[in-house]
């Protein structure tokens, strides 16, 4: 329960629905999904029910803790550094998905194998495999990197309005940064629409959908982050001192940029087939032993080092 005279500065939330409704959402969406799947009466009703549920309970929640911080004046310092950590945290999460797909697409990639070379060993891999027409990077693929890119800055530009405390610039950077979100995700619509090949066309076409599909996705998601904080832009939430919602949304429109220099570099450019005779010569067993050499003796000698001048410096509080 909330106490005008607490002694500490953390933010005690008074008794809230949406996590007991946001339970019930994903349950019905859940269920909903997998008797759509089934061909089971219903299933598409329950589901688009759940999901309907689940863009309520976001709405009222995220409503609830901007009210907390713009009324109840809760976010203090601890506060906010704990949302913070709690907004790191999730992006990392998000980093650990989007390597699932990069490993499976350098797996099939730098080692292609045909059907059954594990039992059979056939003929040497090719990759990307017959019969596919990958997408030229430096067409649409760099134009949509270029989008991007100029969303980052703009985003930041945004940032740098705020703590000026200029909300004609804010709004105006703000606009940008979503209109530009946008132009990406219609040129993206528009490269799958005129893609040589379909998602089940073998292992290239679903790991470079999954990535830069999964990818567009956070596109979109991240577009309405910052449309939501436009609206609030307009009136007058974002001040220098206290603007974590505006804050969360640009570390989660900058991870979007990075992951898509990777799909371009990598999955675009095939830049990891393109490099692997050079890491070939150089990660050799021979190598690896000489620098595993040399990093042993140098720890030995800042060990002694460290031993020599009475130990690790203490560090002042």
């Amino acid at each position: 329960m909330s106490d005008n005279h607490q002694d500490h500065p953390f933010h005690l939330v008074n008794p809230s629905p949406w996590p007991a409704v946001g339970a019930l959402a994903l349950l019905l969406f859940t269920f909903g999904l997998a008797m759509f799947m089934h061909q089971k009466t219903g299933g598409a009703i329950v589901a688009t029910v759940g999901f309907a549920l689940i863009l309520y309970t976001m709405f009222g929640w995220w409503r609830d803790v901007v009210k907390e911080a713009r009324e109840d004046k809760a976010h203090t310092g601890a506060v906010s550094r704990g949302l913070r950590a709690g907004m790191a945290l999730f992006i990392v999460s998000e980093v650990m998905f989007f390597a699932a797909f990069f490993w499976a697409f350098f797996s099939s990639s730098t080692l292609p194998k045909l059907p059954l070379e594990d039992v059979w060993a056939i003929a040497p891999g090719v990759w990307p495999p017959k019969g596919i027409h990958t997408f030229d990077p430096w067409h649409l693929p760099f134009l949509n990197t270029l989008i991007l890119l100029l969303s980052g800055t703009t985003v930041t530009w945004a940032h740098y309005a705020i703590l000026k405390g200029d909300q004609k610039n804010t709004i105006k950077a703000l606009w940008m940064t979503v209109l530009l979100g946008v132009l990406f995700t219609c040129c993206q619509a528009y490269e799958y629409s005129h893609a040589a090949f379909g998602f089940k066309d073998g292992i290239y076409a679903s790991t470079f959908y999954m990535a830069t599909g999964f990818h567009g996705f956070h596109v979109l998601v991240g577009t309405l982050f910052l449309a939501v904080c436009l609206t609030r832009a307009y009136k007058g939430h974002f001040v220098p001192n206290q603007h974590l919602g505006f804050e969360f949304a640009a570390w989660y429109w900058h991870f979007v940029d990075v992951v898509w220099l990777f799909l371009y570099v990598f999955v675009y450019g095939d830049m990891a087939n393109k490099l692997m005779p050079a890491f070939t010569s150089i990660f050799t067993g021979t190598n690896i032993t000489i620098a595993f050499g040399l990093s042993l003796v140098g720890m030995v000698f800042v060990g002694a080092r460290v031993l020599k001048n009475g130990g690790l410096p203490k560090v002042a509080h």
